[in-house]
């Protein structure tokens, strides 16, 4: 099995040979760049993982995310921030542009490890679904033309029903909580109870038919696809 390539991205050079040392001592397979110019020049899609900084030159770190949100081959890749921005305004800025985690400066090392294998767990490796359907046995979401069908019949989902349902087939088998599932779905639109997440889940297994069953919950963790 291929190990997970991170890309570290932050000005500070010693900072990122660190990083760069411990997460291979992990056995990732780690690449650094001194600047987003840098990262955006050298591409990104190919990582698992980013860890990022934000206070970086011309370009920041909140503005990088954001141009990698935007982009369809680059918005999957999972994000977290490492950054001496502590206040809580700045943690909600960074959730909000879609990060998968914020972690602030000075940190221990072994809080990086803990929270990069958390954050792959989670996204599945980071791994891209390729093309443009996800699919299980006969059921299909089209991720392009933002459908699903069921033996080749439309399903009717609304929009949160299909992202919920596509982030569960790009991640067969992992678990999400109801926090992670807010902040991949909802990503700090709305105040969401965690009510609601169990309404859209219950549709959802309506509207899938044979395969609701396999929307399992977890008591005490969350909700998955279990194929």
């Amino acid at each position: 099995m291929a190990k997970p390539r991170i890309l570290v991205v932050d000005d500070e050079e010693t900072l990122c040979e660190i990083l760069k040392f411990n997460l291979e001592k992990e056995g990732y397979d780690v690449d650094v760049a001194y600047s987003a110019e840098e990262a955006l020049e050298r591409g990104v899609e190919g990582y698992a993982l980013l860890l990022l900084d934000v206070m970086m030159g011309e370009m920041s770190g909140f503005r990088m995310a954001r141009l990698l949100k935007e982009r369809r081959e680059t918005a999957h890749i999972p994000i977290i921030f490492c950054t001496a921005k502590d206040t809580e305004d700045d943690t909600v800025a960074g959730l909000n542009l879609g990060a998968d985690d914020y972690i602030t400066k000075p940190f221990s090392l072994r809080e990086v490890v803990a929270r990069v294998r958390g954050v792959l767990r989670r996204s599945g490796g980071g791994e891209q679904p390729k093309g443009d359907t996800l699919t299980y046995e006969d059921l299909t979401v089209d991720l392009r033309r933002k459908s699903c069908t069921l033996g080749g019949e439309e399903v009717s989902l609304t929009k949160k029903e299909f992202e919920i349902l596509s982030l569960f087939l790009a991640n067969k088998g992992v678990v999400f909580t109801r926090e992670e599932i807010l902040n991949r779905v909802w990503k700090g639109e709305v105040i969401v109870l965690d009510r609601t997440i169990d309404v859209n889940i219950t549709r959802l297994r309506r509207k899938i038919g044979p395969y609701g069953d396999r929307i399992i919950t977890r008591n005490g963790f969350g909700y998955g696809f279990d194929a």
